[in-house]
């Protein structure tokens, strides 16, 4: 069965994607814990971080880039925090990779 993630990416589930290039996959989290909070998903299948193999681990390196990049076009580039919880008992509900991207702490509701 195809994961939540897997069915956005692939169109099926409907998300607000604010980015996508050919690796990564970026929307607003539907259960915001921020005013401002994306999801980075990569569009590989890769259950948790402790999936990652040699030829997968790259792009962890590209989602925090990514994550970087997008705070900055949100404007929240002086706070924010990155999160990729691993595992049920580290509270990962979706088995599927992905990195929250939370900030704007200081600019009210979540604003999209």
């Amino acid at each position: 069965m195809e994961s939540t993630f897997c069915q956005i990416i692939g169109r099926k589930k409907p998300a607000e994607i604010v980015y996508e290039d050919e690796d990564l996959v970026v929307f607003w989290d539907i259960h915001p814990s921020a005013p401002v909070h994306f999801l980075i998903v990569p569009r590989i299948h890769v259950d948790t971080l402790n999936s990652l193999d040699e030829g997968s681990a790259r792009i962890v390196g590209k989602m925090v880039l990514t994550a970087k990049n997008i705070a900055e076009l949100y404007k929240i580039q002086s706070g924010y925090r990155l999160v990729i919880n691993c595992g049920r008992e580290a509270g990962q509900v979706i088995f599927h990779l992905h990195m929250h991207l939370m900030g704007g702490w200081g600019r009210g509701p979540a604003r999209r």
